[in-house]
């Protein structure tokens, strides 16, 4: 049985702590590649994004029968593995900072209660592109939006694909 595709969603996630874990292209490129997966799965649509080196933000659309909760679950346990056995690796410092006294985990990846907005109108879908864009520009990494590599401001701005996994949202 086939539901109804949902709305787009603005989408928060935030490393705990605000700690810059996605700073290593490494860790950037394990959400581009789930993403990638969450695409040709046909889990999702992404319709922007951009990967800071504390948290990122997206535009995604959940498809078909899958569930926004059991999408959102999947892809933040599954990157916050990821991250964790990178860090292990390469940065174990950084990971002993993402300790956490907790039952069912030693380390927490991800802040809890990611933040999750449907959007119901195209103004709302610019705006939320627009901020999204901004966010490298806002930091200081770069003077234009499109020439921060992790995000879809050149797809948007450039008709640039640097990732195959994106969809304009009037698509």
């Amino acid at each position: 049985m086939q539901f109804p595709t949902l709305y787009p969603t603005f989408f928060t996630a935030t490393c705990n702590n605000w700690l810059h874990l996605l700073q290593d292209v490494q860790c950037k490129d394990i959400i581009i590649n789930s993403l990638s997966f969450l695409v040709e799965k046909q889990r999702i649509r992404v319709l922007g994004f951009v990967i800071m080196n504390n948290h990122l933000h997206m535009i995604w659309q959940i498809l078909g029968d899958h569930k926004r909760e059991d999408v959102q679950r999947d892809f933040l346990k599954y990157t916050g593995q990821q991250i964790k056995f990178y860090l292990q690796k390469n940065n174990p410092d950084l990971l002993e900072k993402c300790r956490v006294n907790a039952k069912d985990r030693q380390y927490q990846i991800w802040k809890r209660n990611a933040l999750s907005i449907e959007i119901f109108s195209e103004a709302v879908m610019v705006q939320k592109l627009n901020y999204i864009h901004l966010n490298p520009v806002r930091a200081g990494l770069v003077l234009l939006p499109e020439d921060y590599l992790y995000s879809s401001a050149a797809f948007y701005e450039l008709q640039l694909e640097r990732f195959s996994f994106l969809s304009h949202y009037k698509d």
